[in-house]
């Protein structure tokens, strides 16, 4: 899938979460990866203003010291990874959006990409 298609299905699917009675969680670290990829672009008063929204539909992932432990034991090459791994775990979740499905072949929690979501809880 080319970016554009990418970003036009993770932009719908976030449109869809937002009203959407399911429950979509984040890892607290990814917001902060977020802000560190578009604050750049967009600037920091925008980005910030983007995650208060965000959260006004999406919850972090409630994580503590045993989900960093859980992280550590996970065969997965990306520690990174395996803390998405770990808030997924935490927060119940049944499936992982990412665009990058490869890294999560060991995971326990099944990982798709956001087009892939978008059929799941459909459109």
């Amino acid at each position: 899938m080319n970016p554009r298609a990418r970003i036009a299905a993770s932009a719908e699917l976030l449109d869809r979460l937002e009203v959407s009675r399911r429950g979509a969680f984040v890892a607290w670290h990814s917001i902060s990866n977020l802000c560190y990829l578009v604050a750049p672009q967009r600037g920091a008063v925008d980005t910030q203003a983007f995650v208060g929204e965000l959260t006004t539909f999406v919850a972090v992932a409630p994580t503590d010291t045993e989900s960093l432990s859980f992280a550590t034991t996970l065969p997965m090459d990306d520690f990174e990874d395996a803390m998405q791994v770990a808030a997924a775990r935490a927060c119940g979740a049944d499936l992982i959006v990412t665009r990058n499905v490869r890294d999560y072949a060991a995971s326990p929690i099944p990982a798709m990409t956001p087009a892939e979501a978008l059929t799941v809880i459909g459109r």
